[in-house]
């Protein structure tokens, strides 16, 4: 739907011809559909990019067709419009944590994603967490101007799949689930911010392969509906282990469910894969009928791959470390952005299961517990940790399956940024441990001098006296163990949560040693410094 446009105030004698010639006359992409209504034409391009490249040419610039002004925008029907916008015209060298900083300003921010276009001003695509929030950043940001920019603010399509697949009052997805003898899981909650979300079908193959097709159904309704005039594949996740198989000897088993199903299949890089999320995205583009077709000829692949490996093993599938293997992922796409925002760091839709002989007994592993960690980080070397467009905190957010986000300055001479880590303590750890190794690469700190940073993480109130500990002994024996500072500020407010912050200053590996102590403190009333000794002293 990004590639359409709506061009208004037309006068009554405008013609197809008449637009096709503005177009062309400024050097324009070429539109391949114009509908001419009274007074306004609704014009379709091949792309996205060649929408965008329309719009910045045109948006604001007050031409003129038969004398009078035009007005132009992308397509969006008024009961589309809610938490998605898109802004353009942004200075190609605007600072991320600047934008990221005006934005916050209107509200809690879920996703932002950058346009890659041939325009020489940047484009971002913006998810508000409420519709009231993307209204107030549309008319705030629209016409803001930053030194001789002015940043071009539109509605884009906000289209509810998953409000669709459950119904009112959930009737739809309980329809789902008692046609099919299914269960149908949505995971909204564990997943928000994310572009698309996973939904977990627990059935028999056959159970599983209606359940997907209804969905599908569903949400193919749902773009006709709206006039999404975008494909809608069906995604599904495999793990790695199981991919070559499916693939086969250079590629023949691929390339055979492609020919007998009339669809095209891709499957996501290994680069993708990390320690966090060993899936890979299997996707399928074709008609409703044919990706389902293909949905049950990959699911039958992936389930021998599966059998075959539980009987080398001699071992029940649900007691596999790492392979969560009792249930088969699929993402029914929404054509949106990449969330940075997923534990696995892959945005995701729907899910199928694939394994009748454990259904019954799957247990859902538990969710890791998330900390959020305060690292700062010299001044000079945000820029850095940036990257040119932000690639690089995106890169390194990547490889740590961690939400990395800097804050704004608190003043103009400030001489740290605070840098937000959220995710598990292993996404911490690689994550902190990544960015002390940019600094060191790039010289923000001698080559003889050892990268020593300030950390804040937190911990319950309750938990604050143990870590200072009577007389201040726990915490001076805590900071002669690790050779790292540690503040445990007093008369500190708890926040909502009733927590507190504790500072750490050290370098990397003692910072490490010293927050996973406190935390085990946090955790476990009855920790004593003794039995930590020797966990601490293996880092020395």
């Amino acid at each position: 739907i990004m590639n359409k446009l709506y061009v208004g105030n037309l006068s009554p004698s405008v013609t197809v011809e008449d637009l096709k010639e503005l177009f062309e006359k400024r050097k324009l992409p070429v539109a391949e559909q114009v509908f001419l209504k009274s007074g306004y034409a609704f014009v379709d391009f091949s792309d996205q990019n060649s929408a965008i490249q329309v719009l910045d040419a045109l948006d604001g610039k007050c031409e003129t067709v038969h004398g009078q002004v035009i007005v132009i925008d992308y397509s969006v029907p008024k009961n589309l419009r809610s938490r998605k916008i898109q802004i353009r015209n942004i200075p190609p060298h605007l600072q991320w944590e600047v934008l990221d900083g005006l934005l916050a300003q209107y509200g809690t921010v879920e996703n932002v994603e950058q346009v890659n276009t041939d325009t020489e001003t940047a484009v971002v695509n913006v998810t508000y967490s409420t519709k009231e929030e993307a209204k107030e950043a549309i008319e705030k940001l629209s016409e803001h101007q930053f030194e001789d920019y002015c940043f071009k603010v539109s509605y884009i399509m906000d289209l509810d799949f998953v409000g669709a697949i459950i119904g009112k009052e959930g009737l739809t997805i309980k329809n789902v689930t008692k046609q099919t003898q299914s269960k149908v899981d949505i995971h909204r909650k564990e997943n928000a911010g994310a572009a698309e979300k996973p939904i977990s079908i627990h059935s028999t193959p056959e159970g599983c392969s209606a359940a997907c097709r209804m969905i599908l159904e569903i949400m193919h309704k749902e773009a006709n509906e709206t006039k999404t005039t975008e494909d809608i594949p069906l995604k599904i996740l495999a793990h790695n282990c199981l991919v070559g198989r499916l693939i086969g000897k250079e590629g023949r088993n691929l390339k055979k469910i492609e020919e007998d199903t009339g669809t095209r299949i891709t499957i996501s890089s290994f680069l993708d894969i990390t320690i966090c999320n060993q899936e890979r995205t299997i996707v399928v583009k074709g008609s409703l009928d044919n990706c389902c077709r293909a949905e049950k000829e990959v699911t039958k692949k992936l389930r021998e791959a599966y059998e075959n490996d539980v009987a080398a093993n001699n071992q029940h599938p649900h007691l596999m470390p790492g392979m969560n293997l009792n249930t088969l992922g699929f993402l029914s796409g929404m054509p949106m952005l990449p969330a940075a925002t997923g534990p696995r760091g892959v945005p995701h839709m729907p899910t199928a299961g694939y394994n009748p002989f454990f259904v019954s007994i799957h247990i859902p592993q538990q969710a890791p517990e998330q900390e959020v960690v305060y690292l700062f980080i010299p001044t000079q070397a945000v820029g850095a940790l940036i990257g040119k467009k932000g690639q690089h905190i995106k890169q390194l957010a990547h490889i740590a399956a961690a939400s990395i986000k800097i804050a704004p300055a608190e003043g103009p001479d400030m001489p740290t940024r605070k840098v937000i880590i959220t995710g598990t303590a292993e996404a911490q750890f690689k994550a902190q441990g990544q960015i002390y190794r940019k600094l060191k690469e790039d010289n923000f700190f001698s080559p003889k001098e050892e990268v020593k940073l300030e950390t804040h993480i937190k911990v319950p109130s309750s938990a604050a006296g143990r870590v200072i500990g009577k007389g201040g002994k726990t915490v001076t024996e805590l900071q002669n163990l690790t050779s790292a500072e540690v503040i445990v500020p007093r008369d500190q407010t708890p926040d909502e949560n009733d927590e507190v912050f504790v500072k750490i200053s050290g370098h990397f590996f003692a910072s490490q040693v010293c927050a996973n102590t406190i935390h085990h403190y946090g955790k476990y009333p009855e920790a004593k410094m003794s039995k930590l000794k020797t966990n601490v002293s293996v880092y020395q």
